[in-house]
């Protein structure tokens, strides 16, 4: 069978040894190289215990990810959004084509930037050329025939999975949707600080970024396609004592008129044909443990016929941060652009770290 080549930048953090893990037990694909400033030299199987030709690679920095990814069809950048900037261009100019997992070139105002990335983007032409990477809501074509593809980040991908399918429908009111969503440690990175040691998560829930998170404007941007229209939006994270998984409860109004049956015979509809997300019964039933370690997502919702607040509709959603809110969604993307099964290497799921 032929294999192709890929490499994996960033493959120290959390997502790029997911991806790294993935990729291993992927039938179609070689991993040549793993970049990481942090490990040059060492072996990716010393760091991670991933086994075979993957766990036999030596870390090589990110300076050198250039030189390596000659040869290679794809590359995969689980860095910064300001490291992702400045490689990407140059793996496009070497013919490489590029799944980013960082947020660089997610949005497709450059003006949004500096105000929620903290930098002025360099590349403005390449917005244009992104794909967003969300399969089961995208174009599946337009991210095959991608040369870059813009993976989604993890609170985007809970809140799209939610609230897309019922603003393509019509089904929602012309007002403010609210998304509160709670994730796991992992989704800060591997940082050494003392916001995220043991002793200050551990008992402890709490919000952050509050009306300031980056990923507000990724949100925004997806409803307002879905809608055809800017939707007024709230988001507001929260940092859960566990290492992975996010769950995101969105709620909003039912449109006039909307019978109030609607909702789930569109979400129903939606992910009729998409195996690796799961409409449930009842909200209640959704849960981090149920999709924790896979690269399924999990949702449902409810409706308010009568009550306090009659047409009220919230949504529950619940993925792994750092498989479909990462790593997974990138190799389901990998797969589309390099014309593999979608759900190649993902289905059985070789297993998860931490």
């Amino acid at each position: 069978m032929h294999k192709y080549a890929i490499g994996v930048v960033g493959a120290s953090g959390y997502s790029g040894i997911e991806l790294c893990r993935v990729l291993a037990a992927h039938p179609a694909v070689e991993m040549r190289f793993a970049a990481s400033d942090r490990w040059v030299g060492s072996t990716v199987r010393s760091r991670t215990g991933i086994g075979g030709a993957v766990g036999a690679l030596s870390y090589v920095s990110n300076s050198d990810a250039l030189t390596a990814a000659a040869g290679c069809s794809a590359v995969l950048l689980a860095t910064p959004a300001e490291a992702s900037l400045g490689l990407a261009p140059a793996l496009l100019e070497r013919g490489v084509r590029v799944v980013d997992l960082s947020g660089a070139f997610r949005l497709s105002d450059p003006g949004a930037y500096p105000r929620h990335y903290g930098f002025e983007h360099r590349a403005p032409g390449l917005l244009d050329a992104a794909v967003y990477g969300l399969p089961e809501l995208g174009d599946r074509r337009e991210i095959a025939a991608a040369s870059l593809v813009a993976n989604p980040g993890c609170y985007p991908t809970a809140a799209a999975l939610a609230l897309v399918p019922l603003l393509r429908a019509g089904l929602l009111a012309d007002e403010s949707i609210v998304v509160d969503a709670a994730s796991g440690v992992s989704g800060a990175g591997r940082q050494a600080s003392e916001a995220y040691s043991f002793c200050e998560v551990v008992d402890d829930v709490r919000p952050y970024k509050v009306l300031r998170h980056q990923h507000t404007p990724e949100i925004a941007q997806s409803l307002a396609r879905a809608a055809g229209r800017p939707v007024p939006l709230t988001f507001t994270p929260h940092l859960l004592p566990i290492r992975r998984g996010i769950l995101s409860t969105a709620s909003a109004r039912l449109a006039p008129g909307v019978r109030a049956s609607a909702p789930a015979e569109a979400l129903a509809a939606a992910y009729r044909d998409e195996p690796l997300v799961e409409v449930l019964e009842t909200p209640e039933e959704v849960s981090i443990a149920r999709v924790a370690g896979t690269p399924r997502a999990a949702v449902a919702l409810a409706v308010a016929g009568s009550g306090f607040d009659p047409g009220r509709v919230v949504v529950v959603s619940a993925i792994d941060n750092l498989l479909k809110g990462a790593a997974s969604q990138a190799v389901q993307n990998l797969n589309l652009v390099l014309g593999l099964p979608e759900r190649a290497a993902l289905e059985p799921f070789p297993g998860v770290s931490p």
